[in-house]
């Protein structure tokens, strides 16, 4: 009966197989990493917040009719602050006062 325990034959070719085994889970452990913890400390499922307004917000549309010159200066300030006093309280974490 050939066992393990006696068999002269010495491990073979198989034991290549355990360095690319290692080798692939610590390939599959970056990669795992740098696609969800190494990105900028945010997974793919926090996308990257735009800290510019787009779109329809009040203060996109704000800026593009003082960039277009519909309004001048003194009226862009003035509307920014109200638009910060409405706006500003409510996306830091409290209600309208």
């Amino acid at each position: 009966m050939n066992t393990l325990a006696n068999w002269d034959g010495g491990p073979g070719p198989w034991i290549l197989f355990l360095p690319l085994i290692w080798a692939a889970v610590v390939i599959g452990a970056v990669t795992l990493l740098r696609r969800t913890v190494w990105r900028g400390r945010r997974g793919p499922w926090h996308p990257a917040a735009d800290p510019r307004p787009t779109g329809d917000a009040p203060l996109a549309v704000l800026g593009r009719r003082f960039a277009s010159g519909e309004i001048d200066e003194d009226e862009y300030w003035r509307r920014l602050s109200v638009l910060d006093e409405q706006f500003g309280r409510m996306g830091k974490g409290g209600g309208p006062a």
